[in-house]
């Protein structure tokens, strides 16, 4: 069920229409949130419903298990694991992996062709599978008792606002916070509204218009040659993909926080990092944070010599890269993020560059600029056609101004403007300017009472009347 679709609206009306009656009670609390997940996620395919099933109840009763009997706990561990990651791989990764072998054979000369299993991706597998493992883990870790109550685990497990797209909220926050009910205040109501109506402005009027002129762009029988076309292409990529995943989150954040729960932040401004390292700390949050506490520090993160710490910052960028999708541009564009990483580590130019005048801009423009260049791997169908779109990016041959107007349109424009406007509004800082304290003159009203009710409502009509070509979230996918 799309968030962007009106199943999901009568579904949310449905839902909260009976959510005042239905949350006073735990057990009544919990079961209610399972079973209208449950009716959300199935409302795609319900027979998934039974991997998330059987991934919770891996991960459920191994926990329990890790408590109750001391000495199985490493290896109720590895079951864990080995049933999390062994689901992934397979819907995932099995297809790829057999390409690869197919490819292999063929290299060598041996007739050999193992066929594809074309195994249905389940949509969401990737977050719910992480979210799941990390109960675990963090139960053998002493941090998080485990809970007893199956509803209050699927409860926090298959959450329905981030089940498939994130953020990926770990059991020590949520947990206890499904234990209690918790009436919302005004103040908290207004501020899921204001989320929510900016999350749907992000999607369905930014990052949906900018989706078919770079769908065309990149799916173009002959790739266009003039080298400002594909930057501005990319542009427009960055700004989709990142409207596009913030949008969801925004709304699963602002869902949860009509329901009386608090998710994480997921994106907090990453374009205006100066350093790729600040860039991972501001993009998808949860899950770089995930990989940092289950993967890079326990493979012994920075606290080890310089080689090996590199060889953890790799081994994580790579699986993040994985993470993504099972194709090599993924890993290239992990290893690309590698790269910089490294660069940044060995010759500390960041901060050298941001002591100088003007240096902390200048910075931002060049990660920026770096960012634009790994997210050509993400896109590109193939290793090829990205090969060749950097190419034309940095031959810097020149086209008619007009004709590459006409090839983006002029709504795509307007879409980059705005973001690039309210991104800026962040970068300067004028969102610290104390706005509540200013009060009209003649009545002592605070501006902001009147201000910001004007702005949610002109970003709820342009939703209706501004908005691109309906389409399922691009990490959907992932």
């Amino acid at each position: 069920m799309l968030f962007n679709s009106l199943d999901f609206a009568l579904f949310i009306v449905l839902f909260f229409c009976l959510w005042p009656l239905l949350r006073q009670r735990k057990n009544l609390r919990w079961g209610y949130l399972v079973v209208a997940s449950s009716v959300f996620y199935g409302w795609w395919d319900w027979r998934f419903l039974f991997l998330i099933l059987a991934s919770g109840l891996i991960d459920f009763l191994a926990a329990l298990i890790m408590v109750r009997f001391h000495r199985l706990r490493k290896v109720m561990l590895v079951g864990s694991i080995v049933g999390n990651i062994g689901s992934l791989a397979v819907f995932k990764y099995l297809d790829f992996c057999i390409g690869n072998v197919n490819w292999l054979f063929e290299a060598f000369g041996i007739d050999c062709n193992v066929h594809h299993a074309s195994l249905i991706l389940p949509i969401g597998i990737s977050f719910y599978t992480f979210q799941s493992l990390s109960y675990t883990v963090d139960v053998y870790r002493g941090q998080l008792k485990p809970t007893r109550n199956p509803l209050h685990f699927f409860a926090y497990l298959a959450m329905f606002p981030q089940l498939v797209a994130g953020p990926i909220v770990r059991a020590k926050d949520l947990l206890p916070q499904l234990e209690n009910t918790h009436s919302t205040t005004e103040q908290q109501r207004w501020d899921a509204l204001r989320l929510i109506a900016w999350g749907y402005f992000k999607k369905m009027v930014i990052a949906d218009s900018l989706a078919p002129i770079v769908n065309l762009a990149f799916s173009a029988n002959t790739l266009s040659p003039v080298s400002a076309y594909w930057w501005m292409i990319i542009t427009m990529f960055a700004l989709q993909i990142y409207c596009d995943f913030s949008g969801y989150s925004d709304i699963a954040r602002g869902l949860a926080k009509w329901m009386g729960y608090d998710f994480p932040v997921n994106f907090n401004h990453p374009y205006l990092a100066r350093s790729l390292r600040d860039f991972w700390g501001r993009w998808h949050i949860s899950l770089s944070t995930w990989f940092q506490d289950y993967v890079y520090i326990p493979l012994g993160g920075s606290r080890c010599r310089r080689p090996r710490a590199e060889w953890n910052m790799w081994i994580t960028m790579l699986l993040s890269g994985l993470w993504h999708g099972a194709a090599w541009n993924f890993l290239i564009w992990g290893g690309w993020h590698a790269v910089i990483l490294s660069l940044e580590r060995l010759t500390d130019w960041p901060r050298r560059l941001g002591s100088l005048r003007f240096g902390r801009h200048i910075a931002a423009v060049l990660v920026f600029g770096l960012v634009l260049i790994g997210w050509v791997f993400f896109r590109a169908e193939s290793f090829g056609q990205a090969v060749t779109i950097l190419r034309t990016m940095f031959s810097f041959t020149a086209g008619r101004s007009n004709w590459i107007a006409e090839q983006l349109g002029a709504k795509s424009l307007l879409c980059m403007a705005i973001m690039i406007i309210s991104e800026l509004y962040f970068y300067v800082g004028f969102d610290r300017l104390p706005l509540d304290d200013i009060r009209l003159p003649w009545s002592g009203i605070r501006i902001s009472r009147i201000a910001q009710p004007i702005a949610v409502a002109f970003i709820l009509t342009m939703c209706i009347f501004m908005r691109g070509q309906g389409s399922t979230f691009i990490y959907f996918r992932f």
